[in-house]
């Protein structure tokens, strides 16, 4: 069952039609991506289909009653109240419902006769529980701590949020209300790889209907199983995640390709014939086929978009050990004026500690850690802008160095993308304009000034700049930021392809998994080294996960037999002693309520009830007592 419906959507701005003609159905539980290339209109027909702008044609249909959510791009989030709060705002109805729930006891408890009261209470207690009353609290904080937020967030004032901080609340809200109708308009943004993984294991487990704009190819891979391209103003539909809708959409474009050259094919001999015939003792047959030709309803050319034609190559040849260390410290020093530490020196921020590593040529790395976690400043450090605070860091004979930084404020905002290319020294006007041409820049939008362009344009600028260094290491740092599907594509093919040697920061696990022979993971202040790519990686992080959650991880060789089953016994102990904690404060929990029962059972002169809850209160505490026992018991063990 359909809960909206689309005919002949269409949106043109003047003259310029952004789309035309859509028909889409959108069924309850249906998870949708929507993709296609920048301004092709997506989030203009997100915000058609929630009502929030008119079509130019066509009509929208929604099904009664439909709860639908919104995370736009840029969100907005006005309030007074403190992040918590604002998240207890969704569960008003079941907080109204637990009041209601306290003032029935206390009636119960003041009535001569609670009968009624008490059977009220019961039936509103269930339903209290059903509703996820005793739970509410607990989910908040599944969310928000899935999403980045620690507890000493909670009592922020929203006002006081970052621009990222405010879109990752209004998400936390949207989840937690559970709209019928989930629209989350390049949701993936301002999440690290932590909050990025906890969010699909979420959306994986989403009842309701999901509608999402993402560049994070992984993403889509995960969470959808359908995908709407939206391109040239047309949506055309496909079954399965992002990788099927790839596989789907270059066997749609083949198939198109050989039936439309078919036909190219028969009218050019249809009309040969026609011509050659017409006129002759064949012209019945001729007319015939002419009338035939002019009733064909034509094919129209497949179209595609235009793509960069993108090419990175090297001819400088490093020796093999291309950047080395024995270990560094990295991380800043605050400037002068700043805080100080006993000695008077600037005081130091230490972000991790690399431990000995070496890259080698042809190795691509990519580079994971939390936001904050220091894997900027190593590419700074790397690059000569940054002293190490403690070691050094190598780099081997015949290495150049070719750096895309995250964002573009190095370009020069006042100049035109001729003109930035230009300056490199080496292209003529025409060499440049047809070099800039490969990067999508045609006619007159090499004019345009680098500060009037938009991110993905900027992004566009900056791989040409780099493309024209003859470089055999690349330091890239977020380099499909801004960058369409499509483009993170082509980048993706021509990276696999470069000859030189990579280090790259990125959130695109998609490119990591196709491009890393290596993942180094900056966890807490070290930098661990796996082999492999993604996948490799996530792998290598649950068995050490599970050795660890088992008690076997895995130890020096050093160590002896009798000190392994040692460690091993502490780590039981310790379980133990986490277990017993447990279950002594669900016993204490259960004991605080029993008398409580007991009095309004008496009440009510309900012996046996009375006297069931005694036999279970005594049950209770010699649990209890036990438990406590072996508690003292194992701290004392733990302590010797």
């Amino acid at each position: 069952m359909s809960i909206i419906s689309a005919r002949q959507l269409g949106k043109y701005y003047g003259a310029q039609d952004v789309f035309q003609g859509l028909d889409l159905d959108i069924a309850r539980g249906d998870k949708i991506a929507l993709v296609g290339p920048n301004g092709a209109g997506k989030t203009t027909l997100l915000r058609i289909l929630l009502g929030l702008e008119e079509p130019s044609q066509g009509s929208v249909t929604r099904a009664r009653g439909l709860r639908m959510g919104y995370l736009p791009q840029r969100a907005e989030f006005s309030s007074e109240r403190a992040l918590y709060d604002e998240m207890l705002d969704v569960f008003e109805p079941l907080r109204r419902q637990g009041q209601a729930l306290l003032e029935l006891a206390q009636r119960i408890a003041a009535a001569e006769d609670p009968t009624d009261l008490l059977e009220r209470y019961a039936i509103a207690e269930q339903r209290f529980e059903l509703e996820g009353g005793y739970e509410y609290e607990l989910k908040i904080r599944r969310v928000l701590g899935g999403l980045g937020f620690s507890e000493e967030m909670y009592r922020w004032p929203i006002g006081v949020l970052s621009g990222g901080q405010v879109t990752r609340a209004l998400l936390a809200k949207l989840l937690l209300q559970e709209p019928d109708l989930l629209v989350l308009d390049e949701p993936t943004n301002y999440l690290d790889l932590g909050a990025l993984e906890w969010l699909e294991a979420y959306l994986q487990d989403w009842r309701e209907t999901l509608l999402v704009v993402s560049h994070d190819r992984y993403f889509l891979d995960r969470v959808v199983s359908r995908v709407w391209e939206l391109n040239f103003g047309r949506l055309e539909t496909y079954r399965g995640n992002y990788s099927r809708y790839v596989q789907q959409r270059e066997e749609r474009r083949l198939r198109l390709e050989r039936e439309y050259e078919a036909q190219q094919e028969l009218i050019a001999k249809t009309e040969d014939f026609v011509r050659r015939y017409k006129a002759g003792q064949r012209t019945r047959e001729a007319q015939g086929r002419e009338k035939r030709l002019e009733r064909l309803e034509r094919l129209e050319a497949p179209r595609d978009d235009k793509p960069m034609r993108l090419r990175m190559t090297t001819n400088i040849r490093a020796g093999d050990r291309v950047l080395f260390s024995e270990g560094a410290l990295i991380g800043y020093k605050a400037r002068p004026g700043a805080l100080t530490g006993q000695d008077g020196e600037p005081q130091e921020y230490p972000l991790f500690d690399t431990g000995e590593f070496l890259i080698r040529r042809g190795q691509r790395i990519a580079l994971l850690g939390p936001n904050g976690s220091g894997k900027t400043t190593f590419l700074r450090t790397i690059l000569g802008e940054i002293e190490p605070l403690r070691g050094e860091i190598r780099i081997g004979a015949s290495v150049r160095i070719g750096y895309l930084p995250q964002t573009q404020e190095w370009l020069d905002k006042s100049r035109t993308v001729l003109e930035q290319i230009m300056a490199l020294g080496d292209l003529d006007i025409g060499e440049a304009r047809s070099f800039l041409g490969r990067f999508l820049f045609s006619g007159d939008e090499v004019f345009k000034s680098i500060g009037d362009l938009s991110g993905g344009e900027q992004a566009r600028v900056a791989l040409a700049i780099l493309s024209l260094e003859d470089t055999n290491l690349l330091l890239l740092d977020e380099p499909t930021t801004h960058l369409d599907i499509r483009s993170q594509e082509v980048l993706q093919e021509v990276l696999c392809g470069f000859n030189g040697t990579i280090l790259f920061i990125s959130h695109d696990r998609y490119l990591i998994d196709a491009l890393a022979t290596h993942v180094w993971h900056l966890r807490d202040g070290r930098m661990l080294q796996y082999e492999g790519n993604y996948t490799a990686f996530l792998e290598a992080r649950q068995r050490e996960l599970a050795e660890a959650q088992d008690g076997r991880a895995a130890q020096d060789t050093s160590v002896s037999r009798p000190d392994r089953e040692q460690q091993r016994e502490a780590r039981r102990l310790k379980r133990r002693i986490e277990e017993l904690e447990q279950e002594i404060e669900r016993l204490e929990n259960r004991l605080g309520v029993i008398p409580e029962l007991i009095n309004l059972a008496s009440s009510v002169q309900n012996v046996a009830q009375v006297e069931a809850l005694g036999i279970e209160y005594q049950e209770l505490r010699e649990a209890l007592a036990d438990r406590l026992a072996e508690w003292e018991a194992l701290l004392s063990c733990e302590a010797s």
